[in-house]
């Protein structure tokens, strides 16, 4: 029996120092919407022209080259006997070419010409948004004034829960 009346007695104490709570309701005084600033960063690019002059080579003629390889072939056919006609023909044909062309080419130059070009630039920009993460708000309950950070606007009242518990 002593157990059964020390249980019980255990059982009530727990009971007492377990705290209540309940929900009433609070007047609200103001909600504040609190803002954070994010960054994100984007590409932004433009592009432009600009005339560029580059030097563009003349053509070669090879007529004379060709003249005059045969013209030197000629002369050097007339030279010497045997293998030596054949290699004075053949020598006297590179110089005739070599010198034709010299002479043909000697006065041609190229030309400078201007060239637009398109130069594309790129940087690195922050897109700075604002995004809303909450409310202070502003509260009295019984008297008191409070306040908390709640991710929704309440309105004109809220909810609140109150805890009652016992002082030792």
């Amino acid at each position: 029996m002593k157990r059964i009346t020390t249980l019980c007695l255990l059982a009530t104490s727990f009971v007492a120092a377990h705290a209540d709570s309940f929900t009433d309701v609070a007047r609200v005084r103001s909600a504040t919407p609190e803002y954070e600033r994010t960054s994100t960063p984007r590409k932004e690019c433009s592009s432009e022209w600009v005339s560029e002059t580059r030097e563009v080579p003349a053509q070669r003629q090879y007529g004379g080259a060709v003249i005059g390889g045969l013209a030197g072939a000629l002369l050097g056919n007339q030279v010497g006997k045997g293998h030596g006609r054949e290699a004075a023909t053949a020598v006297g044909a590179v110089v005739g070419a070599l010198a034709g062309d010299n002479i043909n080419n000697s006065d041609r130059k190229g030309y400078v010409e201007e060239v637009p070009r398109e130069i594309k630039r790129c940087r690195t920009v922050d897109d700075w948004q604002r995004r809303l993460v909450g409310y202070r708000v502003e509260y009295d309950y019984r008297g008191q004034q409070y306040s908390t950070f709640m991710n929704e606007n309440p309105g004109k009242t809220m909810q609140v829960r109150v805890s009652v518990e016992p002082v030792n």
